[in-house]
Parts: structure tokens; C-alpha cells; sequence
């Protein structure tokens, strides 16, 4: 289990690295695919002097910017300058977009100068640091600009084509569908973003370059079997699953945060069953539709989908959204009647209820909280139901100051679930400080770090000096209101 759990943490951590790279540049992303769906000969808006922005950003801003942001990932500052000059090797030196390029060149060359820097530290003379840096980095960065031009560049387009011909023999023979086996089971696991821009990001603008749109766009950012499952929620669901999926019907289908229907499939694991059938259907749709995107929709809301849909081309993707919707639906509902209440399927509201219930039963024992062996039993079935894997030290009311909640991207079910909670501390008269940030960039002043339980590993590696707590639901957690007493006695 311990190993299995080290490889899933590896897996992710280094798609939050590819992710890492991608997020923080989407806005630039949709400004390039909104260009691309407007002014085109066959946009909505055709302009040929506009359309002249589309081919420049694409080849030489976008990579650009990827390249900086891994960069400064590996090595701050130095690291995205270096990173910026290595990837327009790669660029200049290809035909093609060098997104994969720019993914490679960014850290690499940001590595090896920190490993320069490294072996120089504190060798410097006095007077000569900004000298040797600038210099260091001009001739490094030259170098490897070279290197990149004449020997990476040529790689990665090869390496394109073969990946690219590989994904048209898949839509040529229909059976692109099957990658949903992988993808679908993979968002559970918080995998999503590396998949979505690590991997089908960079391939589908090279297609789209070429042809003006990508089905691979819609492969991870359909909303639709998400949506089917907190459907069936609504309808066949007990508890709190039940009333709280609407609110996260509304954020998954519209704010375009897929992570929110993850605790609810994980819930009953056999759901996973539903969400591979729906995406599969509906990426047959979309295939045999002919649908396809003309840049990354991000987040993956049916709002976004709408507008990354070429001209003459946002029914097909429609229909792959609603067929995904329905046959994901169909499948969860069947699976949530038939589901008896053995442990199959956490109530949360029965979590919640049990927790209070031994919290007051803690309260009515011995007063002798440390020779009370109920007492410590009490406890420990608490952090079970709440979901941590292991208890945690508890800092003090009066140690925190700061709660940072923190997922994989840092802007999604996070950025929710530190809303909820900064409410209830307003509410309850506290001053805590309470944040989101992604995994990568929890600061180090972080008291209390709260994360879904199955990225808490990463969580602790990144702050091992904070107190961490899991969740399995950052809409409606019990653990909410238990922090909030806990901290504003």
C-alpha cells in the first residue's frame, strides 16, 4: 500500500510540474483561441489583418511563456530568463508550435544554471556578483539556445509527428474513445491538469494549427459525465451527498471545477464505471460528429466549451456534452439504487452526526483526559471519520494565524472550500487568515494546511511543519465547523 501510494504521489507530483507550466499562462491561451475562433478566414468574425496575430501567438508567445514559467518553477527569476532563451532555440528551430518543446527546455536549462550558481556560491570575489551572473547566464543561456535549435527542436517535431499520427489513426478508425479508460479514471486520482495540459494540451494545438480545431481538447475538459454523476446525486443519492449536489452541479457544469464530483465518485468507486461509459459515449459523439475545439478550454465549464467551439461547430459538441451527460447519468442512478448503505457509500451527514456524538461523549467522560483510555479511543475514531490517513499534532488556538487549503492547481475546489471557511471564521469572530493556494506553492508560514485525502501526501511533503487535515468534500465537510469551534473558544 505504502509503495502504491509513493508511486500515485510521484504521478501527481509531476503532473502538477507539467500542469504547473500551463495553468498560469491559460489566460493567454483562451486570448489565442478567441482570436483563432473570430478572425480566421473561417471564424465568426473573419479579418484578415487580425488573423495575422493568430500564427505568431501560437508559434512564439505561447511557448515562450511556458518556457519562462518552468523556468521560474526550478529557478526563480535566473531560471525563467534561461528558460525563455533555450525555448526560442526550440522554437526557431522547428516547423511546428513547441509547446512539448517548451516543456522540456524551461526546467532544463533553469537546472543546470542553478546547478552553475550552486558550485559558484560563495566563490565570487566581492564587487563581481552581478558580472558573474549576467555573464553566466548570457553564455549558458547562449549555449544551450544553440543545443536547443540544432538538436532538441528537430527531436520534439519528430517525436510530434509520431504522436500525432498515432492520435489520427485513433480518430480515422474511431477509436478514440478509448482513451477515456485512461482519462477518466485518472481525473479521480487529481491527474486532470497534467492530462488535460501536460499531455492533450500540446498535441491538439498542433492539430488545430493545422486543420483550425482538435477533438483532443475535448477529451478531458467534457463536463459531461461530472455533470451525470452529481445528477444521479440529486435524485438517488442519501445525506449530504445528496444535498449538497446541487450547489456542485452548478460549480462543476458552469464555474468549470471538475474536482468538485470527485469525493462523489469516490464515494462509491463502482461510479467509476458510469464516468469511463459517459466519457467514451461522448467522445464517440464527438467523433463521429466531427466536433472539435480551436484551443484548451479552461476550466472545463459548458460555458468555456461554447466559446472554444469553431464556427458551425458548437451543436456537435453539444451533443458529445449531453450524451456524456445522459449515459453517465443512466449508469450512476442504476448503480445508486441498487447500492445497499454497507460502507459502499459514505453518508456524510451520518459522518458529521457521528462526530458530534462522540465529541460530546469526550466532553461526558473522566475528567482525566490523559489516563482515559475512552477518551483516546474517541478521538481516534474521530480522525478516522473525518478521513486522515494518520493524526496529526494539533497546533494551538493561539499558534494559528494562517490556513492555506490547497489542491492540485490552486484555483478550483481550493479556492471554494477557503471561501466556505473564511465565512464561518468571519462569522465566528476570528481573524485567521484563510487561503488557497496550489500544492506546490504552500508558503511556509502555513499553520493548518487542509487538502482532499488524496493529495495530503504531497501536502506534507511540501509543509511537513504544518498540522494537516483531510477532507472528502470541500463544498459541505464537517470538519468545518469542528475547526472553527476548535479555534475561536
Amino acid at each position: 500500500m505504502e509503495q502504491q501510494n509513493g508511486v500515485r504521489v510521484a504521478v501527481q507530483k509531476f503532473g502538477r510540474f507539467l500542469s504547473g507550466m500551463v495553468m498560469p499562462n491559460i489566460g493567454a491561451f483562451i486570448a489565442w483561441g478567441l482570436l483563432t475562433a473570430l478572425f480566421i478566414p473561417t471564424g465568426w468574425l473573419p479579418n484578415e489583418k487580425l488573423s495575422a496575430l493568430v500564427d505568431p501567438t501560437l508559434k512564439y508567445l505561447l511557448p515562450l511563456l511556458i518556457g519562462y514559467t518552468g523556468g521560474t518553477m526550478v529557478h526563480k527569476q535566473r531560471g525563467g530568463v534561461i528558460g525563455a532563451l533555450m525555448t526560442m532555440g526550440v522554437i526557431v528551430g522547428s516547423n511546428i508550435p513547441m509547446l512539448l518543446g517548451a516543456m522540456i527546455c524551461g526546467p532544463l536549462a533553469a537546472w543546470i544554471l542553478k546547478k552553475f550558481d550552486g558550485l559558484i556560491e560563495g566563490k565570487i570575489k566581492s564587487g563581481f556578483e552581478m558580472l558573474v551572473n549576467n555573464f553566466s547566464l548570457g553564455i549558458i543561456g547562449g549555449a544551450l539556445t544553440i543545443v536547443s535549435y540544432i538538436g532538441i527542436g528537430p527531436i520534439i517535431e519528430k517525436v510530434t509527428a509520431i504522436l500525432t499520427t498515432g492520435v489520427e489513426f485513433l480518430v480515422n478508425h474511431n477509436l478514440i474513445p478509448l482513451a477515456n479508460l485512461i482519462i477518466e479514471p485518472a481525473k479521480i486520482l487529481f491527474l486532470n491538469n497534467a492530462i488535460n495540459h501536460g499531455v492533450l494540451g500540446p498535441i491538439g494545438l498542433n492539430e488545430a494549427a493545422q486543420v483550425g480545431q482538435s477533438i483532443l481538447f475535448l477529451l478531458e475538459s467534457n463536463p459531461g459525465p461530472g455533470l451525470g454523476i452529481l445528477l444521479a446525486y440529486m435524485i438517488a443519492g442519501r445525506g449530504s451527498a445528496r444535498s449538497t449536489a446541487p450547489g456542485a452541479v452548478l460549480i462543476h457544469a458552469v464555474g468549470g471545477i471538475h474536482e468538485i464530483y470527485f469525493p462523489y465518485v469516490l464515494m462509491n468507486p463502482k461510479l467509476i464505471i458510469a464516468v469511463i461509459a459517459g466519457g467514451i459515449s461522448g467522445t464517440f459523439t464527438f467523433s463521429i460528429l466531427g466536433a472539435g475545439l480551436v484551443a484548451t478550454p479552461s476550466p472545463g465549464s459548458i460555458i468555456a466549451l461554447a466559446a472554444m467551439a469553431p464556427k458551425g461547430g458548437l451543436l456537435p459538441v453539444l451533443a458529445g456534452f449531453i450524451v456524456a451527460t445522459v449515459v453517465t447519468f443512466v449508469i450512476a442512478f442504476f448503480m445508486l439504487k441498487t447500492t445497499k448503505n454497507k460502507g459502499e457509500e459514505e453518508d456524510l451527514e451520518a459522518a458529521a452526526q457521528k462526530m458530534k456524538d462522540m465529541k460530546a461523549a469526550g466532553k461526558t467522560a473522566a475528567t482525566d483526559s490523559v489516563s482515559n483510555p475512552n477518551q483516546a479511543a474517541n478521538e481516534a475514531a474521530l480522525n478516522e471519520v473525518v478521513g486522515s490517513d494518520e493524526v496529526d499534532d494539533k497546533k494551538a488556538a493561539e499558534d494559528v494565524r494562517k490556513i492555506v487549503f490547497s489542491c492540485d492547481a490552486g484555483m478550483g475546489s481550493s479556492a471554494m472550500g477557503a471561501s466556505i471557511l473564511r465565512k464561518k471564521m468571519k462569522a465566528a469572530g476570528s481573524d485567521i487568515t484563510v487561503i488557497n493556494t496550489a500544492i506546490s506553492d504552500i508558503p511556509d508560514d502555513a499553520d493548518i494546511v487542509i487538502t482532499h485525502k488524496t493529495l495530503t501526501d504531497r501536502a506534507k511533503q511540501k509543509a511537513p511543519q504544518s498540522e494537516h487535515i483531510s477532507i472528502d468534500n470541500f463544498l459541505k465537510s464537517p470538519e468545518y465547523e469542528l475547526l472553527v469551534e476548535r479555534l475561536t473558544k
